[in-house]
């Protein structure tokens, strides 16, 4: 009868590379093994859990089958947790080395995951960084599973079974054409109010959409949304065509957009609170060396980008 005895550590190991690179050839490169031994050992998994992992297309590699995809998280998150088990162990808690997952929220990656790997890289060049791109509710379920040892993004309300720590702040601003009336007016600042009744581009990721809207909900206002979007320069493009305002909170160098044409930014009159960016962490996973020196490495870049860093 199959059962844990039957499956080994390498097993995982293989099965997880392939999984990342969707190619046998590629995992086996990555390795430094046979190819063979990578087929070989994920075979052996998938019979001794019972379960096909992989769809394989001779000359297009393999596709991970729905079951395949949940193994592989959970997977993941077996062998990062037996990895820090045994650094423990070896009193190596306090090497700088390894490998530190990452989970950040999306619209924050290009404005600092580039900015954070180099400054890893010229400080820590034997620690290796994995970026999982994802919304508020996946860097939770990236903690919670073990695929990721460390969250960056935006805390939008507390009651979370994790750990954070406050590294900087984000305010909203209002984005417009650059042919709006706002824009082409001397006003740096707009109330809501006068916003209302036009055409909104919502940025929609979940808690983000609850954050925009609340903004006008709370003075009994429900602004008019035009079009929704998961993502940010989408949003950023649609309003420089002119389709509708946009609330935002990171704010990108260059005013210009994908499509060519150009944004303004108008400061919020209204009493909003910023969104406070934070690391987070499991309380329950014990903090090792590497995943310190990725998070000093965040506040570095955060105070480097901002004057509302902490």
């Amino acid at each position: 009868m199959s059962g844990v005895s039957d499956v080994t550590t390498a097993q995982l190991r293989y099965f997880v590379e392939a999984a990342e690179n969707l190619s046998m050839t590629r995992a086996a490169e990555t390795l430094l093994v046979a190819q063979s031994a990578v087929s070989s050992s994920v075979a052996q998994l998938e019979r001794a859990i019972g379960v096909q992992l992989f769809i394989r297309k001779p000359a297009k590699g393999l596709i991970l089958t729905v079951a395949g995809e949940r193994f592989y998280h959970e997977a993941k998150g077996l062998l990062t947790s037996l990895e820090e088990a045994l650094d423990s162990a070896r009193g190596q808690v306090n090497e700088v080395a390894g490998t530190v997952t990452l989970a950040c929220f999306v619209t924050l990656v290009p404005f600092f995951v580039p900015s954070l790997l180099s400054h890893l890289a010229a400080l820590h060049p034997n620690l290796r960084i994995e970026v999982i791109e994802t919304d508020s509710e996946g860097v939770l379920s990236a903690l919670q599973t073990g695929r990721a040892q460390l969250g960056f993004g935006y805390e939008f309300s507390g009651g979370q079974p994790v750990r954070t720590t406050v590294v900087g702040v984000a305010k909203p601003y209002v984005l417009v054409s650059e042919r709006h009336r706002l824009a082409t007016s001397k006003t740096k600042s707009v109330a809501l109010e006068r916003l209302r009744h036009e055409p909104m581009i919502l940025l929609d990721l979940p808690l983000s959409r609850d954050y925009f809207l609340d903004m006008f909900r709370q003075s009994g206002d429900e602004p008019a949304i035009r079009y929704r979007s998961s993502n940010y320069e989408t949003v950023r493009s649609l309003v420089a065509q002119g389709q509708g305002f946009s609330i935002l909170n990171q704010m990108p160098a260059s005013p210009v957009t994908y499509s060519g044409q150009s944004v303004r930014t108008l400061q919020i009159r209204d009493r909003i609170p910023p969104l406070p960016l934070v690391i987070s962490a499991l309380e329950s996973v014990q903090s090792t060396a590497r995943s310190r020196a990725v998070s000093e490495s965040i506040r570095a870049v955060v105070r480097s980008r901002s004057v509302h860093a902490q």
